[in-house]
């Protein structure tokens, strides 16, 4: 893949990213921030009256303007990664199409940057968690984060090894049971964050974690879409067709 290809693909990459954070904004809005102001309501009913901080940046301003900018940012930068990754992956991981190839690698990005950390340190609303361990916890999170990434690349180079022995099939269940098992070591020996109030709705915590999700399967399934399609016509662009009525001439003889 020469340098203008990777340079295209990277264009529509952040296009597509762009594209996938509307629509995961859209659902951040109407799904995630009414769990948000409930735990706000929350925090704001059990702190004392001389703890109220004053606003820097009002509520109002923080679930619009904000909120965009942060997940439009998110939809952006990721799909340029995820295009250079693609970019790598195309022709490597199968014989896939660049469309199957762009489902393919929006899964994987969902499956190890998000459900593998979300499911050892879920999203947390405001008033879940304490200040003093904010720098544990996104440490403990990116490194959650940075092991399933490396570990879905080992094991698809391992199936990939595994292949010319057990056969594509078996190849990729040993590759996944293994994935699956490195993933729950590591879950059992990173250590557990707990510090929700005794106190806090678990239906809104609930609600709060399944916005979270929704909003990266939105992204993610988004992005995979739209740029398998960018993809596909780049790399496989359709023949042009000669419009209805219209002959072919024919090359006049010497």
């Amino acid at each position: 893949m020469n340098s203008a290809t990777v340079r295209n693909l990277l264009v529509r990459g952040m296009l597509a990213g762009l594209g996938a954070g509307v629509l995961a904004l859209v659902v951040a809005y109407f799904l995630g921030e009414p769990n948000v102001d409930g735990a706000i309501g929350f925090e704001e009913s059990h702190a004392p009256a001389h703890e109220h901080e004053v606003e820097l940046v009002s509520r109002s301003l923080q679930s619009t303007a904000g909120l965009a900018t942060g997940v439009l940012l998110y939809g952006v930068a990721f799909g340029g990664i995820a295009a250079l990754a693609y970019c790598f992956a195309l022709g490597r991981v199968g014989r896939f199409g660049p469309r199957a190839t762009a489902l393919l690698l929006s899964g994987a990005a969902l499956l190890t940057v998000y459900v593998v950390p979300f499911l050892k340190y879920p999203a947390n609303p405001p008033a879940v968690g304490d200040h003093d361990t904010i720098a544990k916890r996104t440490t403990l999170y990116f490194l959650m984060m940075v092991l399933g990434v490396l570990l879905a690349i080992a094991a698809v180079i391992v199936g990939k090894r595994l292949t010319p022995r057990l056969g594509t099939w078996n190849a990729t269940v040993a590759a996944v049971v293994g994935f699956v098992l490195v993933i729950g070591l590591a879950y059992g020996f990173l250590p557990a964050v707990n510090e929700v109030p005794a106190d806090f709705p678990a239906t809104l915590l609930w609600r709060f974690r399944l916005s979270s999700l929704a909003m990266q399967v939105t992204m993610w399934a988004a992005f995979g879409l739209v740029f398998g399609e960018l993809a596909e016509r780049l790399l496989n662009p359709r023949p042009a067709t000669r419009p209805a009525g219209t002959k072919a001439t024919a090359a006049a003889p010497n």
